[in-house]
């Protein structure tokens, strides 16, 4: 009797489960031989025997793919990646299940179309889901040979400020990544750097507007995430490569009189190796680059007006020397299917001397007041130390990563100052030493679901900054002596965060939470004439939400919420002035507290055979705004520009990316973004010198960019590249910046059937790019003009072996 009712248990379930209509198939598709997710293949199914198309998708950054509502029968998977062998393979869709898990599948590399490989178009560079943009290194051929920084410069919503950091949609808020990770060699929490990095270290960029849970809460105006080049093929291979340059090729403005020449036709040298070593189980990796070069890195003119009727002009001339070498390498060892162990290690060591004029004359430039000359002799040394375990379960996609990432970064700095005033000279310097240690321990587990994934994490962070300033005054000296002595930073982090995504034939949905716990604390120099030792901890959540309906297969709207936060990082709130302007001085602010954003946004993306057309509409609220205010003291002509949390401000844009093939030879990329910047009444107190308040009306201002590029192939496995940018007047919390414009072009040619590059490339070809902003404090105004080096012609040629 209990066995009858067990089989009449299982004949009522069967009509049941026959009644299954549309069916879910997914995988995972992976480089056959080095087990590396691959990201964007297209994947089709099409019915048998007519081979209709039925559906089709591309694969995910896990290298994941699912496609919905299919019925029951017997199909082809078509599998197409350039650079890999086509793959076909039958499948039959039964009706007793909802879900089709096909695996893994590996694709194997097809080393013949990729030598004869022609590219008429690029891809898209807005990713699917709407949330990021990439962009590879090797496609910007106008900077080629040049720095990371550089590279920036031309990509869609990226701008550069004048104080070389980039800005998304206008904000310098961004976080930098290397590899998914933070590093001293671009910054916790703010950017260092860039233009010290070789961009034929990079493979691509990739810009995140709105990140996941899964990423670092810093960075209100979004995540840039660099990823260095290692390769993974078989056996031994590699690439080598030799850039060479010259700049200020022509003097844009001439200096005020009595001071150095400024550097004219300054050279660049880039060379670089890639090398790796792949058999069986394991694989070997090595990147060196070397970066030399001369830039007259400031050229700045200065006129200051005081309501008393004085007038101060002044020019600040920086000749800088810099030879950076950067080196990453390790090792992958695949233990076998399901687990696999990567070690790596980064070292950087940055050597820059700057020699700098600052002289300072009266308003019709009869009379010089002063003459401000300084040696700068710094190094910076920077070791990332990284271990990954990987842990693959049975369930394609399910996925377990343990990591552990090590940081020291050495800042050791000298100054030595020459003040030339009209009664006497007087010699100074001082001397500042850093060191920065960061422990990160991270563990990420994804698991795929029937409609999607869900990812889960924990984070760790220990970081510590001691720090030392000793200054060394000579005869009448200006230096601030009694603001030096030691400092000492630290931050526990940890964190945890949970991630859900959704997706159906129609819509898809991603839910996460961040929740941070942060302890600061900042120990100062009881000596210190100002500032005392501070902190501040908070526990925060940070939410994201994206929603997206696929009306069909190439149009897609999306919306976006994120929260996020900007932490003071350790030079913003520094206690010690900094001299490399001898009367616009910098200084940080202990007390100095985070800066909150929320962002909404809505997207569309429409795609065709010939390109594609991507629109944002977006809004960001900003509270406790980060910014530097400058402020003068009584009876001084000093100006002090200190970091200060000036209150509420808004950005409201649209951004608009547009690509179309026009012809077979010819892809041009448009990118228009316009926002509005309001900043809110606000008023603060600077602490230093000593105490006094800073008031500023509420501010407004429409500002943008443009940025119109083509790519165009000729004959011959010749490409030129055509890039022109112009940023629009932009508000700053005391004034503005004025606009900027400039035309880059580079070509590129193929040779050695496809194994050797030559290029050659010129940035700001009109030599017209120059930075002017406008600053309004009490009592004062001033108009600077940044004449920096702009114009350089680069060439060079890269082989693979």
């Amino acid at each position: 009797m209990k066995y009858f009712f067990v089989l009449l248990c299982l004949v009522n379930s069967i009509p049941v489960f026959s009644q299954t209509g549309q069916v879910t198939v997914s995988g995972v598709i992976q480089d056959k031989h080095s087990h590396t997710k691959i990201a964007y293949v297209n994947v089709v199914v099409k019915s048998l025997p007519d081979s209709v198309f039925v559906s089709g998708t591309v694969t995910s950054d896990e290298g994941l793919f699912s496609l919905s509502g299919i019925a029951p029968g017997d199909y082809i998977l078509d599998m197409l990646y350039m650079g890999y062998a086509p793959k076909q393979m039958p499948i039959r869709i039964g009706r007793l299940n909802a879900f089709l898990d096909l695996g893994i599948i590996n694709l194997e590399e097809n080393s013949t179309t990729l030598s004869e490989v022609v590219v008429e178009g690029a891809r898209d560079v807005v990713a699917e889901t709407m949330e990021r943009k990439v962009f590879r290194v090797e496609d910007n051929i106008n900077q080629s040979g040049g720095s990371l920084l550089q590279v920036m410069q031309n990509l869609p919503g990226v701008t550069v400020s004048d104080e070389g950091t980039v800005r998304l949609r206008g904000s310098d808020r961004v976080t930098v990544l290397i590899d998914g990770k933070q590093t001293a060699l671009t910054g916790f929490g703010n950017q260092t750097s860039l233009d010290n990095i070789p961009a034929s270290a990079i493979e691509r960029i990739e810009v995140i507007n709105n990140p996941s849970a899964k990423y670092d809460a810093n960075g209100n105006a979004g995540i840039i995430n660099i990823i260095f080049k290692k390769e993974v093929k078989e056996g031994f291979n590699g690439k080598a490569g030799l850039a060479l340059g010259v700049g200020a090729l022509w003097v844009k403005r001439e200096n005020y009189p009595t001071i150095r020449p400024q550097y004219q036709n300054t050279p660049k040298v880039n060379p670089s190796i890639s090398l790796n070593y792949r058999k069986k189980k394991s694989n070997v990796f090595l990147q060196v680059d070397n970066l030399y070069t001369h830039t007259l890195n400031k050229n700045e003119f200065v006129d200051r007006y005081y309501d008393n009727g004085d007038t101060v002009r002044q020019q600040t001339k920086r000749n800088r020397n810099t030879n950076v070498i950067t080196g990453k390498g390790g090792f992958d060892w695949y233990i076998n299917d399901k687990n696999s162990l990567t070690a790596s290690a980064l070292f950087s060591r940055e050597k820059i001397m700057d020699r700098g004029d600052e002289p300072f004359f009266n308003g019709d430039l009869s009379e010089r007041l002063r003459l401000w000359q300084f040696l700068e002799d710094e190094v910076k040394t920077t070791a990332t130390f990284s271990f990954a375990w990987q842990h693959k379960y049975l369930q394609p996609g399910r996925v377990l990563n343990i990591a552990y990432n090590y940081t020291f970064h050495r800042e050791d700095e000298k100054y030595f100052f020459t003040n030339i005033m009209p009664t006497y000279t007087g010699e100074d310097s001082f001397k500042l030493l850093s060191d920065e240690h960061v422990s990160d321990v991270t563990a990420d587990y994804i698991h795929p679901l029937r409609y999607g994934r869900f990812e889960s994490g924990l984070k760790f962070r220990f970081r510590e900054i001691p720090t030392d300033m000793k200054f060394y005054p000579g005869v009448n000296s200006p230096l601030d002596v009694n603001a030096g002595g030691y400092a000492n930073y630290s931050e526990i982090i940890p964190v945890v965060y949970g991630n859900y995504i959704f997706e159906s034939e129609k819509f898809e949905a991603e839910a996460g939470l961040r929740v941070e716990y942060v302890d600061i604390n900042y120990r100062v120099d009881p000596n210190h004439n100002t500032y005392k030792s501070d902190g501040y901890d908070y526990t925060q959540p940070f939410p994201n939400v994206r929603l997206a309906y696929k009306m069909d297969a190439n149009n897609t709207v999306s919306f976006f919420f994120t929260r996020r936060v900007d932490r003071p990082n350790e030079v913003d709130i520094r206690i010690f002035p900094k001299y490399d302007d001898a009367e616009i001085i910098k200084v940080g602010n202990p007390a100095l507290r985070p800066q909150f954003t929320s962002s909404l946004e809505i997207g569309y993306k429409s795609s065709n055979d010939n390109g594609y057309l991507y629109t944002a509409v977006y809004h960001k609220r900003m509270q406790a705004t980060i910014t530097r205010i400058a402020g003068t003291q009584p009876g001084s002509t000093l100006i002090y520009n200190i970091f200060q949390n000036a209150g509420d401000s808004y950005s409201t844009g649209v951004e608009i990316i547009f690509s179309e093939n026009i012809a077979k030879w010819a892809t041009l990329n448009l990118n228009l973004n316009g926002y509005q910047n309001i900043i809110e009444a606000f008023s603060v107190v600077n602490k230093y010198p000593s105490e006094n308040t800073f008031s500023a009306d509420r501010q407004s201002m429409l500002s943008g960019s443009i940025k119109l590029n083509g790519l165009f192939h000729l004959p011959g496995k010749t490409d030129v590249q055509l890039s022109t940018v112009y940023l629009a007047p932009d508000v700053v919390p005391q004034g503005k910046t004025y606009s900027r414009f400039s035309v880059d072009i580079g070509a590129r040619k193929n040779i050695q059937n496809g194994k050797g590059e030559l290029f050659v490339n010129a940035t700001d070809i009109a030599n017209t790019l120059r930075i002017k902003k406008q600053v309004n404090g009490d009592g004062f105004h001033y108009i600077s003009s940044d004449y920096y080096e702009t114009q350089v012609i680069r060439a060079g040629y890269n082989f693979k072996f």
